[in-house]
């Protein structure tokens, strides 16, 4: 493990935050579409740094040789889809330097009991190859007056750019950062460079355990405020539990719009339940109301691909030989609708689907 300099502030978050100024016309529009990029590249991991507990960041480069010159440009909230040694593809944020174009920077925790990719990052060591796909971007930075930032642990990973980009603006911000305890928490000496005024550094062992979501919402700093929030499930679930306890009191709360990204799959939402043939092998699974199919798919075809489990980059999709779909993805055209479904988030419109699997 080595040793790296905190990056400074550069041109592009200047320039960005003068961009952020401009495109007003983006919040109006919304939480838009993902993009596909169809781009691979290969690329060498340079750097392996711990950062935290469990928690190291991977510095990636093109390898030795290639003529490729810069990295395609990325912009704060952006992702790559990485492809590890064993197949597995997982989503990681791109957390450095937008200007620095010579190199991608991503962090992961290791999750002991997950589905093992975070487990085969942390094993990939200076020298190791990969292949990545994008950047792309499902939690793009808006324009909006006045920020509220939560993260939670390594939640930082795609608000830590945008911390650097709306320092460069003129609009008012806030930021919240929380964790079981400040050896959990990632990127702390980079956080030192903002200005500490508008930052809350929060552990749970410090604070006699996690913040409620009201108490994460009291520090917007006005009216009308965007939110940003990247964190676990229960954070998520507290800060939306405080703000529908507002509405149903006729009040308005301090965020005009929440923009969230997840950790895991989001729970399936007005489901109903069906059966899915897997043509391949004969078996007849049985799909809850309020479980994926991935997820029961998974349970019988443990090697099944799929990455961000949430319906926008496509790794599980997967072609429907019969049934009609409920499609519920971000990511697959409508041609692409006719005879493929996304298998993480799109259900059957009626009691049967046949997949081919």
């Amino acid at each position: 493990m080595s040793t790296a300099p905190v990056p400074e502030p550069t041109r592009f978050f200047r320039a960005f935050g003068a961009a952020i100024r401009l495109n007003g016309r983006l919040s109006r529009l919304g939480h838009p579409p993902v993009v596909p990029v169809h781009r691979e590249l290969r690329l060498v991991v340079r750097e392996v740094r711990t950062e935290a507990k469990d928690v190291v960041s991977l510095r990636l480069a093109r390898l030795p040789g290639d003529p490729g010159g810069e990295l395609p440009a990325w912009r704060p909230g952006a992702h790559l889809d990485v492809v590890l040694p064993s197949g597995r593809v997982r989503q990681y944020s791109l957390n450095g330097d937008p200007a620095q174009r010579r190199g991608y920077r991503i962090a992961v925790r290791r999750i002991a009991d997950g589905g093992g990719g975070s487990r085969e990052v942390h094993e990939l060591a200076e020298g190791a190859e990969v292949t990545v796909r994008g950047p792309r971007s499902a939690f793009p930075l808006i324009q909006a007056p006045r920020y509220l930032f939560i993260a939670g642990g390594i939640g930082i990973t795609p608000i830590l750019p945008m911390l650097r980009a709306v320092s460069a603006s003129t609009a008012d911000w806030r930021f919240v950062y929380t964790g079981r305890d400040r050896d959990s928490m990632p990127f702390l000496d980079e956080i030192t460079a903002l200005d500490q005024s508008r930052v809350m550094i929060r552990s749970d062992a410090e604070n006699g355990g996690p913040p409620s979501g009201a108490d994460l919402l009291s520090y917007a700093p006005g009216p009308a405020t965007t939110g940003y929030l990247c964190g676990p499930p229960p954070m998520l679930a507290a800060v939306r539990a405080a703000m529908a306890a507002t509405a149903s009191m006729g009040r308005s709360g301090p965020l005009r719009a929440l923009h969230t990204e997840r950790f895991s799959a989001p729970p399936v939402l007005g489901g109903r339940p069906f059966t899915v043939e897997l043509a391949r092998t004969g078996a007849i699974l049985d799909v809850p109301a309020d479980r994926s199919v991935l997820q029961v798919v998974g349970e019988r075809l443990p090697g099944v691909a799929y990455s961000c489990r949430q319906g926008f980059c496509g790794t599980c999709r997967t072609r429907v030989l019969a049934g009609k779909v409920e499609h519920r993805d971000r990511v697959l055209t409508e041609p692409e609708r006719g005879g493929t479904m996304t298998i993480c988030v799109s259900r059957a419109e009626g009691d049967r689907l046949v997949l081919d699997l």
